[in-house]
């Protein structure tokens, strides 16, 4: 047998094996004139009821994990979309600093003593402490190295699962990183480079499997199932070889065509396989021109909201976009929200 097919059978049942988690895919597009977009897919099971929600500046916070939790108060006003309202699962704010939460098995995350000294930060607010916080990633990246939090995880409610996630950010120059607990201990993957995620392995070795790959040109073969590892090579194949333009309409286009492919089809899963889940959701975030798209698989329409017709100061209000009962939006969707008392943050 030849070398090559030897290696792809073994590269076959190691995905296999890696990919033991929830499903969900992250991609940045970088195209001329200062163009980025940011999109991400939300695969999950069961049912993740969600809202928008248009949260501003000056919002007082506490990390919800007791006396020592972390405090602080938001310097700047965001779009997210929440998870079951205890949680932003995603989102962008007013500075074009996007945040991500996906599925990652292999995380660890350290003991957290409230008697301690630490601080302490419930995984609900971990994407919003950014949003809130930063307008770069380099930012954000100077601040996680001073270890100003630990992380406080719990199990998912109504369930015995408990939550284990990584965060990827991105913001409006192109900069990426990915944050991960692995052993207990905070691993920073830091590039601008770094413009996929997807759930496991861990960060560094969807980056071995993804140069694997790139040896092998992408018109000739991708890996076509609904596996992290093999979307994560889709993504990172097709977001540099769609159209690079500066023309919105064009690239927010393209950048959905690239999650849609690497989405899974709506109603399969696999009791087998937990990895594999139905796309839920998708949000395309313009980070140059502050619009944030998104689309439920069972809605028909893909809607829109432009964070700049917002007042995201301290005197502006928290606003909800309701998306129970399969609420159907057509376009800019500005006016929809309605004014609402803030969501709770799951505490621990």
């Amino acid at each position: 047998m030849k070398k090559f097919p030897i290696i792809f059978l073994l590269l076959v049942l190691l995905i296999g094996v890696w990919n033991t988690s929830e499903a969900c895919t992250r991609v940045v597009y970088k195209g001329p004139d200062k163009t980025v977009i940011t999109a991400r897919s939300m695969d999950w099971k069961d049912e993740i009821p969600g809202n928008l929600w248009i949260l501003p500046s000056g919002i007082q916070r506490t990390g919800e994990a007791g006396p020592l939790s972390a405090k602080w108060t938001s310097k700047y006003g965001s779009v997210i979309t929440s998870s079951w309202d205890i949680t932003s699962s995603d989102g962008m704010n007013e500075k074009g600093l996007v945040a991500n939460l996906l599925w990652l098995g292999e995380s660890e995350y350290p003991k957290f003593d409230p008697k301690k000294s630490e601080k302490g930060l419930a995984i609900s607010l971990w994407a919003q402490y950014f949003l809130d916080n930063f307008a770069t990633v380099k930012e954000a990246v100077d601040h996680l190295k001073t270890d100003p939090f630990v992380i406080v995880s719990d199990n998912i409610p109504g369930t015995e699962r408990f939550a284990t996630v990584h965060l990827s950010i991105s913001d409006a120059s192109g900069d990426n990183a990915v944050f991960e607990y692995i052993k207990g201990k905070l691993i920073i993957h830091h590039d601008p480079s770094y413009t996929v995620m997807t759930n496991s392995p861990t960060f560094d070795e969807q980056l071995a499997l993804n140069k694997y790959w790139q040896g092998i040109p992408g018109t000739i073969m991708l890996p076509g199932t609904n596996r992290a590892a093999d979307r994560f090579v889709r993504a990172s194949y097709y977001i540099n070889a769609i159209p690079q333009t500066n023309d919105p309409r064009t690239a927010v286009a393209s950048v959905f065509s690239v999650i849609r492919n690497c989405s899974v089809p709506y109603g399969i899963s696999s009791e087998a396989e937990p990895n594999i889940s139905s796309t839920r959701w998708r949000a395309v975030s313009d980070q140059k021109n502050l619009v944030y798209y998104y689309e439920s698989v069972l809605t028909p329409n893909t809607f829109w909201v432009n964070l700049k017709d917002f007042d995201l100061s301290p005197k502006g209000k928290v606003m909800k976009l309701s998306l129970d009962n399969f609420q159907t939006y057509n376009g800019k969707a500005n006016k929809d929200f309605k004014e609402s008392k803030p969501f709770k943050f799951l505490g621990i």
